[in-house]
């Protein structure tokens, strides 16, 4: 069940002997779509790293994961079908040709990417994605660059942020994709979905 308001999300607790410890949004990325190919389980997770365990509450040094002070979370995973082959995403998937020019069209499960706070209202636990489309003017994009590590680039009327579980979309041309800060592809047509609570983790 995705998070409810007033309602306790997770549990306390060390992450289970069966677990996995992983320190970054590529290795996680390559854990989970090993698993999803060969139809099998993924096992709990310890996160100490990347923008999903930024956005989940994650400190630089801290261990909770250890002991009972760890955070066990069930969390959404992202799943995107680029020229009809599946992909997954735990954090972001981005569409861009340039930061600098060009359109943007991000589907984001975590708040984070990097430094910024690309997608403020982002919860991995909500069931939902956060989609930004947008494709601003070249002193307007400085501007929301400028803004973008504490999150008041938004609300904006040149960017479009809905938030769904599922979206398809259609690029003028060939757009690279990437998934968790990786190159994966390029696309003129995507698809993208959320697969609620796929994931347990302990940050």
């Amino acid at each position: 069940m995705s998070i409810e308001r007033r309602r306790d999300w997770g549990s306390s607790g060390p992450l289970p002997k069966d677990g996995i410890v992983v320190g970054s949004d590529a290795e996680l990325l390559d854990l989970v779509t090993r698993h999803r190919r060969k139809g099998s389980d993924v096992p709990p997770l310890a996160l100490t790293g990347g923008d999903l365990w930024r956005t989940l509450g994650g400190s630089p040094g801290l261990e909770r994961w250890k002991g009972a002070e760890g955070q066990r979370l069930r969390v959404d995973l992202g799943a995107a079908l680029i020229d009809g082959r599946q992909h997954w995403f735990c954090s972001h998937l981005v569409a861009r040709r340039s930061w600098l020019r060009g359109r943007i069209w991000i589907a984001a499960n975590a708040a984070h990417l990097g430094s910024w706070n690309i997608a403020p209202r982002a919860h991995p636990g909500d069931g939902l994605l956060d989609v930004l489309d947008s494709e601003l003017a070249p002193g307007q994009r400085l501007e929301a660059r400028r803004r973008l590590p504490s999150g008041t680039h938004v609300p904006h009327p040149e960017v479009r942020y809905t938030r769904t579980r599922a979206e398809q979309v259609e690029f003028a041309r060939p757009t690279p994709i990437w998934l968790d800060g990786r190159r994966t592809a390029s696309a003129r047509r995507l698809s993208v979905r959320l697969e609620e609570e796929a994931l347990f983790v302990v940050v």
